[in-house]
């Protein structure tokens, strides 16, 4: 079965680093787009970051020179690295992709999310 399992996060003080991973699984023949999400509490859930089978990517506003997202397709894996991590980065961090099956289904997948914590 098709899957998105992410790895990473956890608890860093203010000005640490983390990198997520986020890798497919399955009988998948290609990935198109992927993406980060983030969701505060009492927030509702925040585009991060996407990047396209090719490399192009964007970035939110407020994560543009910290964050960097990047993707390796050989290993069907997509990256967010954090850097300068602020308290007001505290959330569950999703992992998004567009799979495409073997007979050329595309269907929208999600991770099972990861807990980032900012301390002060």
């Amino acid at each position: 079965q098709v899957q998105l399992v992410q790895s990473g996060g956890g608890l860093v003080p203010a000005g640490g680093s983390l990198r997520l991973s986020c890798t497919a699984s399955g009988n998948i023949v290609s990935i198109n787009d992927m993406a980060w999400y983030r969701q505060a509490p009492g927030k509702q859930r925040e585009l991060v970051a996407t990047i396209s089978r090719s490399g192009s990517t964007n970035l939110a506003d407020s994560m543009k020179g910290r964050f960097l997202i990047s993707r390796d397709n050989t290993k069907n894996t997509v990256y967010l690295q954090m850097n300068s991590l602020k308290p007001e980065d505290t959330a569950v961090y999703l992992c998004s992709a567009v799979l495409v099956g073997p007979r050329g289904s595309k269907l929208l997948y999600w991770g099972q999310g990861t807990q980032v914590t900012v301390s002060s």
